[in-house]
C-alpha cells in the first residue's frame, strides 16, 4: 500500500483536471460529453481539444472500474467456472509443433482442464507453437457477460441518452484493455499452479509406490539390463548385494544368438545359486522375459523365478558418483544391471541412492517448478525410509543419511567405523 503508483494515463488525465469531467457524465448521463468537455480544454494542462479531453475522463472511469475490487472478485470467479481455454496453432509451426497436434484446434471449459493436459498447453505456448486464449462465451446478438457486469456494477445503461454511447464504449475499452488481459494472466497462472500441485502430488504418490514395493529380501538375484543391437547386461548379485559376476549376451536382432545366450544364463545360475531373476522393463523387456521364460523351462532344477522390476533411473545412478566409488573399474552399461538386481532385493534401499526427480515417475517434470518438486520428493523418501526404518550394519550412506537425525557427513562416519571395526552389537556401540 505505501508503493507509488507508476503515472499511468488515468492519472495524468487527474493531473490535468479531467476527473470533474468522468465523475459528472458518469453520474448524470443526460448531458452531452462534447459540450462538458468544452470547459475541460486546457493546451498548458496537456489537453488540446475536446477529443483529449474525452479520452482523458475515459482512462479515468476504465481505471476506476477496473481497480474495483468487489468486481473484480466477480469476474475472476466467472471466468475460472465459466470461462473457455482455447488453443490455437501458430502459423507456420505446424512441423515444429507436431507432438502438440491434438491441441492445433482445441478448447476446454477452464475448471475442467486436468494437470496433465493444463501443462501441455502451457508447454505448447512456451515453445511458441500455440496461443492460447481465454474468454466467457457469448451468446449471438448479446453483450459480451463480463462488459455487461461491468455496467451493471456503475449503472451504466442504453436508454438513449446524450452520454450513454460513450459511457457504454468506456466500459468495452475498459474490459478489453485493462480487465481481460489481467484476469486472463492471473487464471492462467492460477491453473499453472492448480497443475503442477497436482502433478507433484502424482508424482510423490508414484515415487511413494515404487520406493515401498515388496522386497525379495536376501536371495541372490541375476539383474538383466535388456538391449537390442548392444546386447543385455547381466550382472549376479549375493544376498547382501556383493557384486559376484557380470555378463553381455546377444540373443535378440541384429544378432539372435539365442541359445548361446540360454546356456551363459544357466551357467551363471547354477554357479551362483540364483533364486530370482530381474528383468529390466526398458527397451525390449518383452523379448527378454520370453527368453528367461524359456530358460525356466529348461531348466528346472535351478528353481528360478522372474520378475520385471522398473529401471527408472538406473542409468542416471551408472553415472553417478557413487556408483564409481561402490563399484570402481565396472563398466558404466553394467552398473544399471547390478541396480536392476538390487531393487528388486529391496527398492528402497537401492533408489535412495538417486536423485528422486531422476526416477521419473511423475508428469511433465521439467515444467514443474524445482525447488517445490525436489522438496516434496525429498519428504516421500524420507518418510518411506523412517517408516520401514534401516538395517544399521548393512545400509548405506545414502539411505543412512535419510533418518531422521542423521546427516551426510555421521552417515559416512557410522559406515567407515562399520568397515574398520565390523558391525555393531548394540545401541551403545552405535
Amino acid at each position: 500500500p505505501y508503493r507509488p503508483k507508476r503515472r499511468t494515463k488515468a492519472q495524468i488525465a487527474r493531473e490535468a483536471g479531467l476527473a470533474p469531467l468522468a465523475e459528472s457524465l458518469l453520474a448524470d448521463p443526460r448531458q452531452t460529453p462534447e459540450t462538458l468537455a468544452i470547459a475541460r480544454v486546457d493546451a498548458e494542462r496537456g489537453v488540446a481539444d475536446v477529443k483529449a479531453a474525452l479520452d482523458g475522463a475515459r482512462q479515468i472511469l476504465m481505471e476506476t472500474f477496473a481497480e474495483d475490487a468487489e468486481l473484480l472478485g466477480r469476474l475472476r470467479e466467472r471466468l475460472w467456472s465459466e470461462g473457455v481455454l482455447a488453443s490455437r496453432l501458430v502459423d507456420g509451426k505446424q512441423d515444429e509443433g507436431a507432438k502438440f497436434s491434438d491441441y492445433f484446434d482445441f478448447a476446454e471449459p477452464l475448471h475442467k482442464v486436468p494437470s496433465h493436459r493444463a501443462l501441455a498447453l502451457l508447454r505448447g505456448r512456451n515453445e511458441g507453437v500455440l496461443t492460447l486464449g481465454l474468454d466467457l462465451p457469448v451468446a449471438e446478438g448479446q453483450p459480451h457477460p463480463a462488459e455487461a457486469m461491468i455496467a451493471v456494477r456503475f449503472g451504466v445503461r442504453a436508454l438513449g441518452r446524450p452520454a450513454d454511447a460513450w459511457l457504454a464504449e468506456s466500459v468495452r475499452w475498459a474490459w478489453k484493455i485493462k480487465l481481460s488481459t489481467a484476469l486472463d494472466t492471473e487464471l492462467k497462472n492460477r491453473l499453472r499452479e492448480a497443475a503442477e500441485t497436482e502433478a507433484i502430488r502424482v508424482f510423490a504418490t508414484n515415487l511413494k509406490d515404487l520406493l515401498l514395493a515388496a522386497p525379495a529380501g536376501p536371495r541372490a538375484v541375476l539383474g538383466l539390463d535388456p538391449g537390442l543391437r548392444t546386447g543385455c547386461k547381466v550382472a549376479v548379485v549375493d544376498a547382501t548385494g556383493k557384486l559376484l559376476a557380470t555378463e553381455t549376451i546377444h540373443p535378440h536382432v541384429p544378432h539372435q544368438r539365442w541359445d548361446e545366450a540360454l546356456a551363459k544364463l544357466a551357467v551363471l545360475c547354477r554357479t551362483h545359486a540364483v533364486a530370482l531373476v530381474a528383468i529390466g522393463n526398458g527397451t525390449a523387456s518383452r523379448e527378454t522375459d520370453r527368453l528367461v521364460a524359456e530358460l525356466i523351462r529348461r531348466e528346472p532344477g535351478l528353481g528360478l523365478g522372474k520378475i520385471v522390476v522398473s529401471e527408472a533411473g538406473a542409468s542416471v545412478y551408472s553415472a553417478s558418483a557413487y556408483a564409481s566409488a561402490e563399484l570402481p573399474g565396472l563398466d558404466v552399461t553394467l552398473r544399471g544391471a547390478v541396480s536392476i538386481a538390487r531393487r528388486l532385493q529391496d527398492p528402497l534401499a537401492e533408489l535412495v541412492k538417486i536423485d528422486p526427480k531422476a526416477i521419473g515417475v511423475g508428469q511433465y517434470q521439467h515444467d514443474l517448478g524445482e525447488s517445490k518438486l525436489a522438496r516434496s520428493l525429498d519428504a516421500v523418501v524420507e518418510d518411506c525410509v523412517n517408516a520401514v526404518g534401516v538395517d544399521v550394519n548393512t545400509a548405506s550412506v545414502p539411505l543412512l543419511s535419510r533418518v531422521s537425525g542423521i546427516g551426510q557427513g555421521l552417515a559416512q562416519r557410522i559406515v567407515l567405523h562399520r568397515d574398520s571395526n565390523g558391525p555393531f552389537k548394540s545401541r551403545k556401540a552405535l
